[in-house]
């Protein structure tokens, strides 16, 4: 390795470190502020670590748009959602099999694999455009109006009461829940500048297009606060809130970080990408919705079940990589 790729590949490497930490640090900073205001605890579940979760991805999407690389925003977002879905849920299920208890995460799984096909329909001319990013965030918008009510109306469920758990467990005074909240914020915005900078000279020195990049190294690394949580949370059984993570993540990727990305800067792609990426996400949406939901109790992701998505993970990656990697050299 020549020392003009050592050094970016150590920038990604040094802003993944960062990015995992100060999104941790974000995340309990955010929850605990709106503890400390008030906020029911499902509400907290559903809103605030959801976007906790995907605030990597936003910050991400948005620099790399501002500075002319949408490629890396759009498989940033995509990416990531594979990676929740058949890396996270299938390494976490093999830890411990989830199981759905939570009536709002039963609600939300239907209107993910919704948004998603609602998604893909947008994109499916091959363009991503600033009317495109505008109706996006319109949906998210509604989608967040849905959220806050049914987080406000809701007595009892499980993803609240998890939640709940949490929060009891990890008390945190207001004026340290601010200091994490803004400190977590500073460090995640200078990671994903450290990590957007190493990807894009990475792609300029193998000569492959940024999506890809976006679609693999950046989508893995911003996945792993949401596979650091899901595995932590399933270890205290807390198995709502591993699923909760990964639907709320997706949600926000699907609708936020798209649209954001449009909105700043429009973007062509080429059709291999909606046929082999876009689709194989809105493939693996639809199989967490059967897999998950529970038409007749619970449902369940088995380690069967995670077994498989893990092998569908592996196997997409092993393609794209020997795909366009090994024909790029």
């Amino acid at each position: 390795m020549t020392f003009d790729m050592l050094v970016p590949v150590g920038g990604v490497f040094v802003g993944l470190i960062l990015l995992v930490w100060s999104a941790d640090r974000f995340i309990e900073g955010a929850a605990a502020t709106a503890s400390h205001f008030g906020m029911p605890p499902l509400l907290i579940g559903m809103v605030i670590v959801g976007f906790g979760t995907s605030a990597p991805e936003m910050v991400i999407s948005a620099l790399a748009s501002w500075q002319g690389n949408p490629g890396i925003a759009l498989g940033n977002a995509y990416g990531s959602n594979i990676a929740n879905i058949a890396l996270i849920l299938g390494l976490t299920a093999l830890i411990s099999p989830i199981s759905v208890h939570s009536y709002v995460l039963r609600k939300e799984l239907p209107m993910l694999t919704l948004v998603t096909m609602a998604a893909l329909l947008l994109m499916h001319d091959l363009r991503l455009t600033r009317i495109d990013g505008v109706i996006h965030l319109i949906l998210f918008s509604g989608l967040m109006g849905w959220s806050i009510r049914e987080g406000l109306r809701q007595q009892s469920d499980a993803l609240g009461d998890e939640t709940e758990d949490e929060l009891k467990q990890h008390p945190m005074p207001l004026k340290h829940a601010f200091f994490w909240l803004a400190t977590g914020l500073l460090a995640l915005i200078a990671s994903s500048r450290l990590l957007v900078w190493g990807a894009v000279t990475i792609a300029q020195q193998l000569g492959v297009n940024d999506l890809i990049i976006g679609l693999t190294i950046v989508a893995f690394g911003t996945s792993l606060p949401e596979l650091a949580s899901s595995i932590i949370a399933v270890r205290k059984n807390e198995h709502d809130i591993a699923l909760g993570n990964v639907i709320g993540s997706n949600m926000f990727n699907t609708l936020a970080v798209v649209g954001i990305a449009g909105t700043i800067q429009p973007l062509d792609f080429d059709q291999s990408v909606f046929s082999r990426d876009m689709l194989f996400m809105g493939l693996l949406t639809l199989t967490l919705f059967l897999f998950s939901y529970g038409f007749r109790g619970p449902g369940r992701i088995n380690r069967f079940k995670g077994a498989l998505l893990l092998v569908c993970y592996i196997g997409y990656t092993v393609y794209l990589i020997t795909t366009v990697f090994v024909k790029t050299d």
